[in-house]
């Protein structure tokens, strides 16, 4: 009979025989295989996991000839064979594997059926097949997997309904059945898992309501059924999710009214219904509110728009487009990282900001003075009017007397005020192309058939001196930079009637709004790589090669914008700052939220190390799709099975075949890596940035 330790010998024996067998190619000089990185052994030198990372594991598409022989892994506890151009069918002998809890088989090109075996692996507690080629009916052999608490089959071929023995799986805490074909309803008894967290069910043929009993799920914090023919009414029973923090119902064919005491949804930051066919008010807007995304376009919604999204100091996204709202006072500048609002294709003639310190207490007072002051307001702009008529024609030092200052750089031609109130038909509302948290853009096209889009400060914070002076800084700052990169200024007017900065026209936007549209088209991966090594160039020229060297303080994706060649230019500068190196560059903190660099919580020494930081977020919102805030929690979710490019990667395109796009994105990876680390002085500097992805 055999020792314990003879035995132990023996097992490792035939794991580095199994494993040698089927990886001879391996390049490594390390023969103990306890040693290689991809490999976990307990402390009898056993293997207790393997995670292979292909792109080192395998030689070109031999990977795992013939599987491995699972014989020989008796206490592998964590199987990873993601991304590993695996094809063919999961082999029966992978039910002798009993110890196995965790196995993950993403991003293969595997198909067929799980096999029979499947039952055997009773402490499997994660199962990861997404992005194969599964097809047919989801598998009967999950519903025997009682310890399962997470299980992604998304991004297959499955077909049938979603089975309600599923709903036997009482411990799954994330269950993603996302882009598949399923049809037929959504069963009730998936309520009955009460640990679920995240549910997942987008991009099916799933029809029917929305099962009432969900509202007894105390712990979901994501439901996402977008893009689906689900029908009938939202549940009242929703309001009882008190944790739900993502709500995604969008592309659907629900009616009716939304609820009113779903507002009580007090975590709810990620919201979407649009493309339904709702009706009635517009509500839920919880209190307190953190909502950050709210999208309710393309329905049939009436009445106001709601004052309540001033509460919302977190909002960054708001479309109300395509609905039958009517216009009323609000104000939605409270929130300082507003970055896109949509109001199109509404009832609404012109969106007044409410200013709540100038508001009457008494109507009969406003009743009576009103038009009277109207009519002074009028007659003072009949007055302004002609006094700058007049004044555009005297010296610059009489102009700057008067307090009216007005110049257009950098263009061939002559422009004047009066041909920019005409172009926006004094800045009409239809003209406007956008709103941030101090300006509304307004694209303006002149005779000659050149378009230029004109910043302009909303009258209520042009008396801000706060407000005016990032606004004159950004004129400061724009006129002594020179990079191709970098937005074009033509002009400006500081006027008492009303202050614009004059840019270049891009055609194509912003990369925040260009990231989220439906299909991303434009943005290829080779698009997505350039536009970031532009950008990297245009800071490291602003960190380097200006004197001083100046610092953005609000590099975000709603500041990089786009033209018709989907080249990449930097704007927005009125919070930059020329940075003094003798100086200790104490400031308050500006910027946008998800954006701004961590040691700004404790510390208000602000360096180009902060940039940095904030183009690293960006990077990885870039070759994601989406705020790495979202993309963060979403790698944690694969943290059990090890990290991958494909996890990174925004699922929208098709991963990069090209080896050449995926060493670039694999660098782009790499750098916003670098450029996120907590300890600004390990992070690299703008110029090592732009060197490294221009290798």
């Amino acid at each position: 009979m055999l020792s314990p330790t003879t035995a132990n010998d023996s097992n490792k024996s035939l794991e580095a025989k199994a494993l040698f067998a089927n990886l001879w190619w391996r390049n490594t000089s390390a023969l103990d295989h306890c040693s290689w990185p991809e490999i976990t052994c307990n402390e009898e030198g056993s293997v207790v996991k393997i995670d292979a990372k292909c792109k080192n594991f395998c030689n070109g598409d031999q990977c795992v000839q013939n599987w491995l022989d699972f014989s020989s892994f008796q206490n592998i506890k964590e199987l990873s064979f993601d991304d590993c151009k695996i094809r063919g069918i999961i082999p029966e002998q992978i039910g002798l594997l009993s110890n196995l809890t965790h196995l993950s088989l993403s991003r293969n090109f595997l198909s067929g059926k799980l096999p029979v075996s499947f039952t055997n692996l009773t402490y499997l507690a994660a199962l990861d097949l997404s992005s194969n080629y599964f097809t047919g009916i989801l598998p009967s052999q999950i519903q025997s997997l009682m310890n399962l608490a997470y299980l992604d089959l998304s991004q297959n071929g499955f077909i049938g309904a979603i089975p309600t023995s599923f709903g036997s799986l009482v411990n799954l805490a994330v269950l993603d059945l996302s882009t598949n074909q399923l049809n037929s309803s959504i069963p009730e008894e998936l309520s009955n898992l009460k640990k679920l967290e995240i549910l997942d069910l987008r991009e099916n043929n799933l029809d029917g309501p929305i099962p009432a009993p969900f509202g007894y799920l105390n712990k979901l914090k994501v439901l996402t059924l977008g893009k689906n023919h689900i029908n009938g009414s939202i549940p009242l029973d929703l309001q009882n999710l008190k944790k739900l923090e993502q709500l995604d119902l969008s592309r659907n064919d629900l009616m009716g009214a939304i609820p009113r005491d779903l507002g009580k949804m007090s975590s709810l930051f990620y919201l979407d219904f649009s493309s339904n066919k709702l009706l009635g008010n517009v509500y839920l807007i919880p209190n307190p509110c953190y909502l950050k995304h709210v999208d309710l376009s393309k329905n049939l919604m009436t009445g106001n728009i709601p004052n309540g999204f001033s509460r919302c100091f977190l909002l960054e996204y708001l479309d109300l487009s395509s609905n039958n709202l009517v216009e009323k006072k609000v104000d939605f500048f409270n929130s300082p990282g507003l970055m896109f609002v949509n109001l199109t294709q509404n009832h609404l003639t012109r969106i007044v900001p409410e200013d709540h310190s100038r508001r009457k207490k008494h109507v009969l007072f406003m009743i009576i003075f009103l038009p009277i002051l109207g009519l002074c307001f009028f007659v003072l702009g009949v007055v302004c009017y002609r006094r700058y008529k007049a004044t555009t024609k005297k010296s610059q030092h009489d102009i700057k007397r008067h307090g009216d200052v007005g110049v257009i750089l950098n263009y061939d031609g002559r422009l004047a005020y009066e041909d920019f109130i005409k172009a926006t038909e004094d800045f009409d509302l239809k003209y406007c192309i956008g709103t941030g948290g101090y300006g509304s853009v307004y694209e303006a096209k002149m005779p000659c058939g050149k378009k230029f889009a004109l910043k302009k400060l909303h009258r209520f914070e042009a008396k801000e001196l706060a407000v005016d002076k990032s606004f004159r800084n950004e004129v400061q700052v724009l006129t002594n930079l020179k990079h191709k990169n970098i937005v074009k200024l033509y002009g400006f007017c500081f006027h008492n009637k009303c202050n614009f900065l004059v840019y270049e026209y891009m055609e194509n936007g912003s990369l925040f709004c260009a990231l989220r549209d439906v299909g991303a088209v434009k943005l290829d991966w080779i698009n997505r790589v350039k536009i970031l090594k532009e950008v990297a160039h245009a800071l490291a020229y602003m960190h380097h090669d200006c004197n001083p060297p100046i610092i953005h303080r609000d590099i975000s994706s709603n500041n990089i914008l786009l033209n018709s060649e989907m080249e990449a230019f930097i704007a927005d500068f009125g919070a930059a700052r020329l940075l003094d190196p003798d100086s200790s560059n104490q400031t308050v903190i500006t910027g946008t939220l998800g954006y701004i660099a961590p040691e700004l919580a404790y510390t208000m020494a602000m360096n180009e190390k902060c940039d940095v930081y904030s183009f690293g977020v960006l990077a990885l919102e870039t070759i994601g799709g989406k705020h790495p805030g979202q993309l963060l929690s979403l790698l944690h979710r694969f943290s059990i099975h090890g990290k991958s490019l494909a996890n990174i990667l925004d699922s929208r395109l098709t991963y990069p075949s090209d080896e050449l796009i995926e060493t670039d994105l694999l660098r782009v990876y790499n750098v916003a890596l670098a450029c996120i680390l907590a300890d600004p002085k390990s992070r690299p500097t703008m110029r090592n940035v732009s060197q490294e992805l221009s290798r």
